[in-house]
């Protein structure tokens, strides 16, 4: 019986290994397409409550073959991205727009996994510093949020 468990448990442990290494490798193609952002990271800075959350990835298709974006997703219900329809021809550029919830105080590290046919998905962040609303005051933003480089 111990012999049986044994066959078992080495047959399930290699079927297990050789899963997963065949669900986590991706073969990128060299004349495939290839998606290159400005830059995978965007620094809010310190804004208010209530202020416009919304900022833009930019990236170009600098691959031989259309861009193809499946989907775009939050780590958080207060990260919602929204990724382009359309397929991205190679030498064009395109955007990804995240909105942060800018209701909720504090400071904040969010992440968007994006999965195209480029390969291997990229994760983009987003982060900065909500400031409490003061009574009687317009919700703003500090001038001309920074892009941190890669």
């Amino acid at each position: 019986m111990k012999y049986l468990f044994t066959i078992a448990f080495l047959v399930f442990a290699a079927f297990g290994a050789t899963a997963q290494t065949t669900n986590t490798a991706t073969v990128n193609d060299p004349n495939g397409p290839k998606i290159e952002f400005e830059s995978t990271v965007i620094d809010y800075g310190t804004i208010n409550q209530y202020a416009d959350g919304v900022r833009h990835f930019h990236f170009k298709n600098t691959g031989k073959k259309d861009l193809i974006i499946s989907s775009c997703t939050g780590s958080c219900g207060c990260t919602v991205p929204k990724c382009p329809q359309e397929v991205i021809k190679p030498g064009k550029t395109a955007e990804i727009e995240v909105k942060y919830a800018t209701d909720r105080i504090g400071q904040f590290t969010k992440n968007v996994t994006v999965n195209s046919n480029a390969g291997d998905p990229i994760i983009l962040t987003i982060k900065g510093n909500v400031l409490k609303k003061e009574e009687g005051t317009a919700p703003t933003t500090t001038p001309n949020p920074t892009v941190s480089p890669n």
